[in-house]
């Protein structure tokens, strides 16, 4: 049995969430990780609230409260809303954790001492009007790639090229809009990624054909525009402290000066990634102290060190514009973390333990709004919260997961929405689940019935039905979550017109046993549906195995017996109405609400 560990890009805490975000990460990864459960494998599944950096400061000020209060009472909203949806997180933890301060300040002594960790004077934007050095997202100003108006200073939304605040034309303060800033020189700790180029790309180009092209492309194409070193440290207060005094001397003998980095916080992006390690170890804790026990690093470690980890596959899952900081920025951490380089700059693996590295990387492209971006600062689209308010989760998990953006940009469109759900869920599942179990207890008991034998019919049923579960079980483990939406929608398709072509209304009046037959038969399909069904829509599928005796998540089903679940005699009862159809007139009130096709003129 394999062991599976994923991860899904942390969600800034910043705010509710919309359906972008969540497409973008959180549920193809839970839809993964039920999947990878179903199938045996031990599983983890960890996420994490990404708490540092300016916008938390700004957002706790602008909330009267300390950062700290603010990130526990949105991590508290955000792990709320997360479980609605039904994300099925092992962990859902937190980047201001102690285990978290304590491996970004462990990896970036190691990285000082290995030499791949550099001292410089930079020259950092500060605003008079703001009366504080600005981070590079909080200078804005015109990409000088792409001539984008909003692009931030550590990188264009638009064209995805990474940027330091004296590229842009025109800077100004996100905060005050002044253009009333100046240059001031600051002392900042530089990951040193320019070394790591010729491992990196080896790497990358090995995933070719493996990740998705999307995926190596950004990778590659950070390569090829010259790989730059990157600051890795930040005048704030909120964040995870250098504490430099405390670190060894680097290959040349060097000390870092411990006064001069002494008010610094590491950059949101060089420790948010070291929280999926820090997160698992969050766990590992929480599981220690349930069971009554001490903690232990080996509990943590066997899923992220080698050789503990070697039967682990990685598996991570995020946005593209998060991609370059998954390919280049962690990875230098974890290999730089791995070897040492001397002084003569001859390179040598050190480390008894190494971490391991990705092994898949699914990227998403973006879930855009009738063609135009979601924005969280304006209000624009549909979030977490409302979408709550409005439907069940399992209408929301379906139609982002058919829909998920996995080869090119979706756009959410409610008359599309609206179309789809309807089709699937309320017109092909639930009336399916409906008749077959409403005509069990009219016409046999409410039991799964005995008698009779199967004939041509369900012959070819079970034969289509093995090779569309082989095709679902097949894209499922190739993460392509289109296409396994596609093929799960043809198994019910597959059920309906059985039932249609069974039908045993009609049989029941003139052959009894060959009624029989296709009820079982039918029901039998109804136990397969719940459980191949439960990574998508787990609420409703819950409801459905209920309705037949089962339960989920259990394990997948195999397709030569996809069929053979459900025992003569057992009780079935159908279910409330499963889906409700969506109407006109929710759609019309929605649009005025939230805004369609008008609301997106310009991009966020």
């Amino acid at each position: 049995m394999s062991r599976i560990l994923i991860t899904s890009a942390l969600p800034y805490i910043n705010g509710i969430k919309h359906l972008g975000t969540l497409a973008g990460s959180m549920l193809p990864a839970d839809v993964y990780a039920r999947f990878q459960r179903s199938r045996g494998n031990e599983t983890l599944y960890i996420c994490a609230t990404d708490e540092h950096g300016t916008p938390t400061e700004l957002a706790a000020a602008e909330a009267g409260v300390a950062p700290a209060d603010y990130c526990a009472d949105m991590h508290r909203v955000q792990y709320d809303l997360g479980r609605r949806f039904g994300l099925s997180w092992d962990h859902f933890g937190r980047s201001s954790s102690p285990q978290n301060h304590r491996l970004t300040q462990r990896f970036a002594q190691t990285l000082w001492e290995s030499g791949f960790i550099e001292e410089r004077v930079t020259q950092q934007v500060y605003s008079l009007a703001d009366k504080r050095f600005l981070p590079d997202r909080y200078v804005i100003g015109t990409c000088p790639h792409c001539g984008y108006t909003a692009a931030r200073g550590d990188q264009c939304e638009n064209c995805t090229r990474v940027l330091d605040p004296a590229d842009l034309i025109e800077p100004r303060s996100a905060i005050s809009g002044s253009t009333d800033i100046e240059i001031r020189p600051s002392k900042h700790l530089f990951l040193r990624q320019s070394l790591f180029a010729p491992k990196l790309r080896e790497w990358i180009e090995a995933k070719k054909g493996d990740w998705p092209l999307l995926v190596t492309s950004i990778a590659l194409k950070w390569l090829d525009e010259g790989l730059q070193d990157r600051g890795i440290t930040r005048d704030l207060a909120w964040g995870v402290p250098v504490n430099a005094m405390e670190w060894g001397a680097n290959p040349d003998g060097v000390l870092p000066d411990a006064a001069g980095l002494a008010e610094k916080v590491f950059y949101v992006w060089f420790d948010a990634p070291i929280e999926y390690i820090a997160a698992t170890w969050e766990w590992a804790d929480a599981v220690a102290a349930e069971a009554g026990r001490q903690p232990k690093d080996a509990d943590w470690e066997r899923w992220w060190r080698l050789p503990q980890a070697a039967d682990v596959t990685y598996v991570e899952f995020m946005g593209k514009d998060n991609v370059p900081f998954h390919t280049v920025g962690f990875p230098c951490t974890l290999i730089g973390s791995n070897e040492r380089r001397d002084a003569d700059g001859r390179w040598g693996v050190t480390n008894n333990s190494p971490w391991k590295l990705v092994d898949e990387l699914k990227g998403f492209n973006w879930l855009d709004y009738y063609g135009g971006r979601f924005s969280t600062s304006q209000g624009r689209g549909v979030f977490m919260d409302h979408a709550l308010e409005l439907l069940p989760a399992d209408y929301w998990r379906w139609w982002i997961v058919a829909n998920v953006p996995e080869t090119s940009d979706s756009s959410f469109v409610w008359e599309q929405f609206q179309a789809q759900v309807n089709a699937d869920l309320a017109d092909v599942l639930g009336n399916f689940v409906n008749r077959i179990l409403k005509f069990t207890e009219t016409r046999f008991d409410g039991a799964v019935p005995a008698g009779g034998l199967d004939g041509p019919l369900e012959a070819k049923l079970k034969a289509d039905v093995a090779a569309k579960l082989t095709e679902l079980t097949q894209h499922m483990e190739a993460r392509e979550f289109r296409k396994s939406a596609t093929a799960l929608r043809q198994l019910w398709v597959l059920g309906n017109q059985y039932l249609t072509e069974a039908a045993p209304w009609t049989a029941m009046k003139i052959d009894p046993a060959r009624a029989a037959v296709a009820v079982r038969t039918g029901l039998n399909l109804v136990a397969l549906f719940a459980k191949v069904a439960e990574p998508f829509i787990p609420f409703t599928a819950d409801i459905i195995a209920r309705s037949v005796g089962e339960s989920v998540p259990g394990q997948w089903p195999e397709p030569a017996r996809a069929l053979d679940i459900l025992e003569p005699g057992r009780p079935v009862k159908a279910p409330e109405v499963l889906f409700r159809k969506i109407e006109d007139a929710q759609v019309a009130d929605w649009i005025a609400r939230f805004g369609g096709a008008e609301a997106v003129a310009e991009p966020a």
